[in-house]
């Protein structure tokens, strides 16, 4: 089995969204990987620092059409005033 094929993580980025003034101390996740079975997943974990948060998984064709998602995401949670970490 190729190389690639074995290596679970593709991608991973990390945002987050801190403002005392209005209490937000949030973390966004979003992970590229590619499971057992070869499926390529887009894992996106949130939720306020120090919680457990929410998590939600997504299926993707290729890598190419998950780096495409994961982009989308990531440009939608920077509009929103969240930042690289």
């Amino acid at each position: 089995m190729p190389d690639d094929l074995r290596s679970p993580f593709k991608h991973h980025l990390v945002l987050h969204r801190i403002d005392p003034v209005q209490g937000i101390r949030r973390l966004y996740s979003l992970m590229i990987e590619r499971d057992l079975f070869g499926t390529i997943r887009l894992l996106r974990h949130w939720g306020r620092i120090g919680s457990n948060g929410q998590e939600l998984v997504g299926i993707c064709d290729s890598e190419l059409e998950a780096g495409e998602a994961l982009e989308a995401v990531a440009r939608a949670k920077r509009r929103r005033g969240y930042r690289d970490l």
